[in-house]
């Protein structure tokens, strides 16, 4: 058995009060985003992006729509310095676009960053260091004042050179390991630094009170959030970032929840890519937003160029099940999901419907890229009529009764159980074609005259196991007269359950499909289907093919 009394909760609670954002039931705009995937996200690849993977995937973020960019730590690494050389000298910052550099509130490092950054047109020069008592006991050995004090003579340090070095400076703190920090001495050092950097209305400062280690659950974040918004100096100049982790698999809610309790900014990286269990993810936040109607801001209408791009130059690979960008994440196999999801589809196009309201997908997989046909209706041995049916009709435009979908359902399933494998739709077309559609042996109907005498007449030439007969027969309709022909000649016992039709193309030389069920004598109810440019033709052909299935 595991042995739980060796672990305690490890944050520190907000007193009573800090909970209005409770209140609210969404996000209504959204956040501020920065993008940390170049250096958080690097920093904890197994093999961190070259100069040139670094170049791409920053213009990707462009694309996407990031207006800041965490570029970097550049005092860590050469790479990590000539990307941020490289972005300034070559001018690949669009004016819109604010790049981000990391330091430690540490002399040398802090004066490695600005010679870095020197010449950008506009950049954050984010500083931190840690504050929680877990850090201040076992790796710092200071006291709350001695940590206090780092924090201080970095913000100083970080002002002093901001004046000496060419470029437009902003300025982010972050009390790191905010989490296990009190929130009331988190607070003070906050206040500490921002008495320093002295920010105003129109040059805010950002503090960043980032979720270092994920130590309870997103309320009682939300909840400290509310507290600093109401206890930092200088609000008005003060804009509240959040960047979480997930190590308890709840990065999503705490940002969400700290955005409802007053942050303004969030940082995050692409499909949560970071350290340990990774970084709060960016596309999940903002498609959950836009799931909500709230414009987010960025723009993933080609997730899988998106997703193809990160895993090539990450060497990370993308959950199938990953909110939104997974592979599987629309796919329905289940039958009854199948079912409703083609029905919902019918509904919306029948009604002509703006607003997304199909059952079990929450945003319109066309609005990311994604495919109704490879992504949504997918073929096993789970798999119901619904569903199967849908794909054929998606796909290759045949409408099937909802009494046929149900036979090649059985035998689509079958198929799939047997192999032990997904189907494609090509495979379902192939099912289809082979089992019903226009069977010619044993019985196939050779030449057809039509005759307007008692009703409709059919002068129908027969083959039936190489033997050619012609018989006359009188019907109230042309199927049903060549219907009787065949029975008068064979002394088949069937009558006529099923018979539908439509188009199958556009324009006039369209094909028609009909498909035909018949009841026989002993009960069987057997299947046929049939193509041709003339109606009347692909009903004769549906007739047979059904005959044939007995």
């Amino acid at each position: 058995m595991m042995d739980a009394t060796k672990y305690a909760p490890g944050y520190y609670p907000v007193p009573a009060g800090y909970d209005s954002w409770v209140k609210k039931d969404h996000i209504e705009k959204a956040p501020t985003w920065c993008s940390v995937d170049l250096r958080d996200g690097n920093q904890a690849l197994i093999v961190p992006m070259s100069l040139e993977e670094k170049l791409e995937f920053f213009q990707m973020l462009v694309k996407i729509g990031f207006k800041e960019i965490e570029v970097g730590f550049p005092a860590a690494s050469e790479t990590e310095y000539e990307f941020l050389r490289t972005l300034i000298e070559k001018n690949m910052i669009p004016d819109d676009v604010t790049v981000q550099v990391l330091t430690q509130c540490r002399d040398h490092i802090i004066r490695r960053t600005f010679e870095a950054v020197k010449g950008a047109p506009r950049a954050v020069v984010h500083f931190y260091n840690s504050t929680s008592v877990a850090q201040r006991e076992q790796v710092f050995h200071k006291s709350k004042e001695e940590i206090k004090q780092i924090a201080m003579d970095g913000a100083k340090l970080v002002k002093q050179l901001s004046e000496e070095y060419e470029g437009n400076f902003l300025f982010e703190y972050s009390p790191e390991s905010f989490t296990g920090t009190e929130v009331d001495y988190a607070v003070e050092v906050c206040n500490a630094v921002l008495d320093i950097m002295q920010p105003t209305p129109d040059r805010p400062m950002i503090i960043n009170l980032p979720v270092t280690v994920e130590m309870s659950m997103p309320h009682v974040y939300a909840n400290q959030i509310e507290y600093c918004d109401k206890h930092l100096k200088y609000r008005d100049s003060v804009i509240i970032s959040t960047h979480p982790h997930n190590d308890r698999g709840t990065g999503v809610a705490c940002a969400e929840l700290a955005v409802l309790a007053g942050a303004q900014r969030v940082e995050c990286c692409l499909f949560g890519n970071g350290e340990r269990t990774g970084n709060v993810d960016a596309v999940t936040l903002a498609m959950n937003m836009y799931s909500h109607g709230v414009d987010p801001k960025l723009d993933f209408s080609d997730m899988p160029a998106i997703c193809a791009t990160y895993e090539r130059v990450t060497r990370m690979h993308i959950y199938e099940r990953t909110p939104y960008a997974g592979q599987l994440v629309f796919a329905a196999f289940s039958g009854s999901h199948q079912d409703a999801i083609a029905k919902g589809m019918a509904y919306r196009k029948e009604k002509g419907d703006h607003r997304w309201t199909c059952p079990y997908i929450p945003v319109d997989p066309h609005d990311i890229g994604r495919t109704y046909d490879a992504d949504v209706i997918r073929i096993n041995s789970q798999s119901g009529k619904g569903g199967i049916g849908f794909v054929l009709e998606q796909n290759y435009g045949y409408n099937l009764p909802a009494k046929m979908r149900e036979a090649l359902g059985y035998k689509v399933k079958s198929v799939s159980d047997h192999n032990h494998k997904e189907l494609s739709a090509g495979e379902v077309l192939h099912i289809f074609e082979d089992t019903f559609l226009n069977k010619f042996k044993p019985l196939a109907v050779i030449e057809v005259h039509f005759a307007q005498v008692n009703g409709i007449t059919a002068t129908v030439t027969l083959d039936l196991n190489g033997q050619r007969k012609v018989v006359t027969s009188v019907g109230n309709g042309r199927l049903d007269a060549v219907a009787n022909a065949i029975q008068s000649a064979t002394g088949m016992d069937f009558h006529l359950e099923t018979y539908s039709e439509h188009s199958l193309d556009e324009g006039s030389t369209s094909r028609a499909a009909s498909y035909v069920g018949l009841e026989w004598g002993d009960g069987i109810v057997t299947w046929g289907a049939g193509t041709d440019t003339d109606i009347i033709v692909a009903g004769i052909h549906a007739l047979v093919s059904a005959i044939n299935n007995k």
